[in-house]
């Protein structure tokens, strides 16, 4: 990773505002107050993932807020924050939780005041996520922020895992692949949320957690062409009329979700560069459809043209 700033070597007055400043543009606005003893250290570490901004931060002792003032002066007010815990403790409080984080923790924080306080030797990567991508899988943030995915449940560790092998090896992959294998660090994390919202949900909120467990299951089934609403629901532990009556209460119907993501991946595997040796055959299987032709019919009636020609008109579109 790229070193953006190091306290290494600098006096000991400049430290701590140098530290500020450069935060302040790598990850936004916020207030920080240090609450140590003895000279701040710090160190901000950068790299640029398949369009994921991923931050390493090695810190000591700070209470950081996220005001509305700061949030007020953000570039980009609707992002999400992952933070996986590397070393130290840190404690989070968002949306009326708050939450212990221990080497290989996991923590959610939505563009939304919150208080955050790292310990001596706390060091941590903070995520970038596009807020809309998790919250049309999972549901409103609020639901998952400040709660601590612990380094002990499998998805969690996949998921930490993962962004670490990640981190090691991004600069021998090719832009396209780049893109690809940090879209599925993000699946990874929708899982890990899903699992840990299936613990100890409150009465009110149990049917938005059945849907965002039912969703997470018809992510990581797409391509499974014997994916039905019944194995969804048995997946999300209700039964099929209960599955239908919480889709209907928002609007959607369960069957026509699953082929609308089917539909939605399709055309975004069709218009990636990186999937262009695809066959449609093998895209259209890829993504759960029972044969090319049936894919390229409910294609059209969707997009109004072929996959084919979808895919020509996002490669090569018209001057």
């Amino acid at each position: 990773m790229q070193t953006l700033f190091s306290t290494a070597g600098l006096d000991e007055p400049v430290r701590f505002p140098k530290w500020r400043e450069f935060l302040d543009d790598r990850i936004g606005p916020v207030d920080q107050r240090y609450i140590g003893e003895g000279p701040f250290d710090g160190l901000i570490e950068a790299s640029d993932v398949g369009g994921l901004r991923v931050t390493r931060i090695a810190e000591a002792s700070l209470r950081t807020c996220v005001t509305p003032e700061t949030l007020r002066r953000r570039d980009e007010p609707d992002v999400l924050f992952a933070l996986i815990q590397l070393a130290g403790q840190s404690i989070t409080v968002q949306d009326g939780r708050e939450a212990i984080q221990r080497a290989g923790d996991v923590v959610v924080l939505g563009g939304r005041p919150n208080v955050h306080v790292s310990s001596q030797r706390d060091q941590s990567f903070v995520i970038e996520l596009p807020a809309e991508r998790l919250e049309g899988l999972l549901g409103s943030s609020r639901l998952y922020t400040a709660l601590t995915f612990e380094a002990a449940k499998p998805a969690t560790a996949m998921f930490t895992t993962y962004f670490q092998e990640l981190m090691r090896l991004r600069d021998r992959l090719a832009p396209d692949t780049a893109a690809r294998v940090a879209s599925i660090g993000v699946d990874l994390l929708v899982a890990g949320i899903a699992e840990r919202l299936a613990q100890e949900v409150p009465g009110p909120l149990n049917g938005t957690v059945v849907v965002q467990r039912a969703k997470a299951h018809v992510e990581a089934r797409l391509g499974d062409a014997s994916l039905d609403p019944q194995q969804v629901a048995a997946a999300a532990g209700v039964s099929l009329r209960r599955l239908q009556e919480l889709f209907r209460e928002r609007g959607r119907n369960i069957d026509a979700w699953i082929w609308q993501r089917r539909l939605e991946t399709s055309a975004r595997r069709l218009a990636d560069p990186g999937s262009r040796h695809l066959t449609i055959e093998t895209l259209a299987y890829g993504c759960g459809f029972a044969s090319p032709a049936h894919f390229s019919r409910r294609f059209k009636d969707r997009y109004g043209m072929t996959p084919r020609e979808y895919r020509e008109v996002t490669h090569h579109p018209p001057a």
